[in-house]
């Protein structure tokens, strides 16, 4: 628990953070509450009609007093509003060096991997001090990735792409969920987030890597998909040094080539025509799983010029 008593142990840079604003926030609205609930009491006590009193006259408003209880609810509001915008706009800024670990959510169990290629289920092992990026996504029904160590909750929805990022600040073994109502055993979807030192981190990742990385996979099925034989000529567009650029397309304004343009672009390539190109790409949509799309994706951003 956090010192506080009230929330779970502290273990993002940014949860301290999180926790002063739910601190903020609860602390104003129990305050307008008491505010409330004592003047009905003592209104209610000082201003009951007692058998032998006539009704008194209505009272008269004061303008004043309505300016002043308008004027502290706004300041309360917009202070919060203001304040919540620039924390998510602060977490909505990915790191450029930061560890992009994929994670797909599929009934019932989460299923992790890293960019080295080792794999885990309902396991998450990250080192300390290194920011990560979790770029989620659901094989089926919708889901919903709780860490409450790290203030973290993110969607995962299916054909949609999501992402999250933090850095972990302590080392220890912390419990996450999938709190989405997603079938008869969601509750089943949980597990465990093991923060560890950089050096033990890096042993663990090479201790028992029996996967290829999702690159690697991604280009091997890139050649027996037949992509090659299309975009390395002028038949196609190249993928070299495609993602994160400008995308002229034959109708509409550009798009940039992110992780969500690539997905739709293999599973519906006729959604967005690259100009000067016919659209001559057939759709993969069915005959590649989740995890194959997301080697294709990882190999395409690799390719650099």
């Amino acid at each position: 628990m956090s010192p506080a008593g009230f929330f779970p142990e502290q273990a993002s840079s940014y949860a301290a953070q999180v926790d002063a604003l739910v601190f903020y926030l609860t602390l104003a609205i129990a305050a307008c509450v008491a505010v409330i609930v004592g003047l009905i009491i003592s209104l209610a006590v000082r201003y009951r009609r007692r058998a032998e009193q006539p009704v008194p006259p209505a009272a008269a408003l004061s303008p004043r007093l309505h300016l002043v209880w308008i004027a502290v609810l706004s300041c309360l509001c917009l202070g919060s509003y203001f304040w919540g915008v620039h924390l998510s706009s602060a977490l909505r800024q990915e790191p450029a060096n930061a560890i992009e670990i994929r994670v797909v959510g599929k009934q019932w169990m989460w299923k992790m991997q890293h960019p080295q290629g080792r794999r885990e289920i309902n396991e998450l092992h990250v080192p300390r001090g290194a920011p990560i990026v979790l770029r989620l996504i659901s094989e089926d029904v919708p889901h919903d990735l709780f860490i409450p160590a790290l203030r973290l909750k993110q969607d995962a929805l299916p054909g949609q792409y999501a992402t999250e990022w933090f850095t972990a600040t302590k080392t220890g073994e912390y419990p996450f969920y999938g709190v989405q109502e997603s079938g008869l055993l969601h509750t089943s979807m949980r597990g465990t987030m093991f923060v560890m030192e950089p050096a033990r981190y890096e042993a663990w990742l090479s201790g028992k890597l029996t996967e290829e990385p999702p690159a690697v996979a991604g280009e091997k099925l890139y050649n027996r998909l037949g992509c090659v034989t299309c975009h390395t000529t002028k038949a196609a567009p190249s993928l070299t040094g495609l993602y994160k650029t400008q995308v002229k397309l034959t109708v509409g304004e550009p798009v940039v080539a992110d992780d969500a343009y690539l997905r739709e672009s293999i599973l519906d390539p006729n959604a967005k025509i690259v100009a000067g190109f016919q659209p001559m790409m057939p759709s993969f949509r069915g005959r590649i799983t989740e995890d194959e799309l997301t080697q294709l994706v990882s190999y395409i951003k690799s390719l650099r010029q």
